[in-house]
């Protein structure tokens, strides 16, 4: 894009690349495929030599045809520096944990936005620029995208309302406030400081300024003393003002949320004991024993597809447990907030969102014409006839919360509404939230957001186990880090390190291991760590050029000896969970 005036240099040399908000990538692609597209006409050569490889660990694979196929590819690697980027391909994969040969197709969102970084990265660039890099992510994933970004050496712009995220990669502010750009040293937390200041210092100043103005446009209508010759000047300087009062530029708009609580619930929201369920034979939620009162704010902690969601339909009844029951409390009216938007119909108006179809709608038992309901939410009165599907995702996320809050409720339900939604309406979000007498639901991946909401938390810990702790997220962190581990935690692809399991008491119909089961059980984690150790060594030495230079067939053996190092991990996990689960075979 072109600016209307000025220009833009930059420097002859200087490497760019930028991460969308929406990635492109070809899905018909593998993972290396695509973080390899930045390369240019290198590009071909390392995608080549690297199927070569993988041709190499086929059990029928022709070497000695391979071998003379690799050959060309090894001297163009040579002649144009290949064997540094091709180490940089496979040093950005192990860093972001990306499966080399997998179908992008395949993918999960934030693993194609995984995909989409290591493209950017292993050009080197010097300037990389993200565009809300962490929507969609998980807490996990935003963790590791901030550990990889605070290691990268570049200058780094980027556009986010994660605040968290921010406080923690920011060194400078730049805002763009009524077609200004300011900057401000420091990070997030700094800039909202100065921002303070200097907001209470302009709203001084502009009250100066208008009193002065009401004094002269007093003066200028007493008539005949203003237009006496020796007062031309000040009605000239009259004039002045009227100009620059008109060119001021206001703030922008801020949402106005309001909520009604409806009737009051029972004490009792409520209970749910000894819950379990599971989804295609793996457990999403093992015996859950919960109590919910009124005015309990919960928030829902764990990664991307832990079954979060399934949690809340089965609190809400609308999923059966395998086993266990649970108990609704008396007088419950509850409002859902769908992540996916589905309440909203995309070829439906704005206007009939909210008022479905009726002028007028009641808010905390007070009548309210739906367009002045809907300029609480931002939406001017031309915005309330468009429909639905041409808003923006913020638009959509501040109109389901406009649906939402028109209706009585005091069990409030959220699943990820902080998505797409800018700081200021997040933190009046907050500030409603904290306000509201009813009981609240809610899955977010904000971090910030969660500790200034929440009063407990309940924490996804692996293997259908859920754990409920006091306070929000960082809350959970000290109790996490002051607690012995007693429970399997969440683990990435290459985080898998176990630790001998503790034992214990079979439960009812679970037999106990017998005296073999129980010595294979006790070895079990030191196999484990001894084949991770050694597929770390093999991916050492598959990044570095020189194990292969002089002996390329040596990487083949590499290859087919990590794929047996997978399969032996993936059965060793397994016969692990079927001994704890007493269901050893001898």
């Amino acid at each position: 894009v072109l600016p209307d005036e000025g220009e833009v240099r930059r420097d002859s040399g200087v490497r760019v690349a930028y991460l969308p908000q929406e990635p492109e990538l070809h899905e018909s692609g593998t993972v290396y495929e695509n973080v390899a597209a930045g390369l240019g006409e290198l590009r071909q050569v390392i995608l080549d030599y690297h199927h070569v490889i993988q041709a190499m660990s086929a059990p029928d694979a022709d070497i000695e045809a391979l071998l003379e196929r690799m050959h060309p590819l090894q001297e163009a690697l040579e002649r144009r520096n290949g064997w540094e980027v091709a180490q940089r391909i496979e040093q950005t994969l192990t860093l972001l944990q990306l499966p080399a040969d997998a179908q992008v197709a395949q993918l999960s969102g934030g693993w194609k936005r995984r995909v989409a970084l290591g493209r950017a990265l292993v050009i080197v660039p010097d300037i990389l620029l993200l565009d809300e890099p962490t929507n969609h992510l998980d807490i996990e994933a935003i963790q590791w995208l901030e550990d990889t970004l605070m290691n990268f050496r570049g200058a780094l712009l980027f556009v986010t309302h994660d605040r968290h995220f921010l406080d923690r990669l920011a060194t400078r502010i730049l805002e763009l406030d009524r077609g200004h750009l300011t900057g401000y040293e420091g990070n997030f937390s700094q800039y909202q400081r100065r921002k303070a200041e200097l907001l209470a210092a302009e709203a001084t100043q502009n009250a100066l300024f208008d009193k002065r103005l009401a004094e002269e446009e007093r003066w200028i209508r007493k008539g005949i003393q203003a237009r006496r010759t020796r007062n031309e000047g000040r009605v000239r300087a009259l004039k002045a003002l009227r100009v620059e009062r008109s060119d001021r530029r206001n703030l922008l708009g801020k949402a106005k949320l309001a909520l009604d609580s409806g009737e009051q619930s029972g004490k009792l929201v409520l209970e749910a004991t000894g819950v379990s369920f599971a989804y295609d034979g793996k457990p999403v939620v093992r015996d859950l024993d919960l109590r919910v009162l009124r005015g309990d704010r919960i928030g829902l902690i764990g990664p991307n597809g832990v079954g979060k969601t399934t949690l809340l339909k089965l609190l809400l009844k609308q999923l059966e447990p395998n086993s266990g029951s649970v108990r609704h409390g008396t007088n419950l009216q509850i409002a859902y907030f769908d992540q996916t938007r589905a309440q909203l119909d995309p070829e439906a108006q704005v206007f009939d969102c909210v008022g479905g179809g009726r002028e007028f709608v009641s808010i905390g038992g007070k009548e309210r014409h739906v367009m002045s309901y809907l300029a609480d939410f931002l939406f001017p009165p031309q915005r309330a006839r468009s429909p639905v599907k041409s808003l923006s995702g913020g638009e959509r996320a501040r109109l389901l919360l406009a649906q939402l809050f028109a209706q009585p409720a005091n069990v409030l339900v959220m699943d990820e509404p902080t998505n797409d939604l800018d700081i200021e309406t997040l933190e009046l979000l907050e500030e409603l939230l904290a306000e509201y007498d009813g009981t609240v639901f809610m899955v977010s991946h904000d971090r910030t957001f969660l500790d200034n909401v929440v009063t407990s938390s309940l924490v996804f810990s692996g293997n259908g186990v859920v754990e409920e702790f006091f306070g929000g997220y960082s809350d959970w962190l000290r109790q996490r880090s002051s607690a012995p581990a007693t429970t399997a935690t969440s683990k990435s692809p290459t985080d898998t390190k176990p630790k001998s399991a503790p034992a214990s008491k079979p439960k009812a119909g679970q037999r106990k291991p017998s005296f073999k089961e129980q010595r294979e059980l006790d070895e079990l984690p030191k196999r484990i760590e001894g084949l991770e150790k050694e597929r770390e060594q093999l991916h050492t030495r598959l990044a570095d050029p020189k194990s292969y230079e002089n002996k390329p067939e040596a990487l083949a053996d590499i290859s087919a000896r990590l794929s047996a190092i997978e399969a032996e991990l993936a059965q060793a996990y397994a016969r692990w969970e079927a001994l704890e689960a007493g269901g050893g075979n001898g």
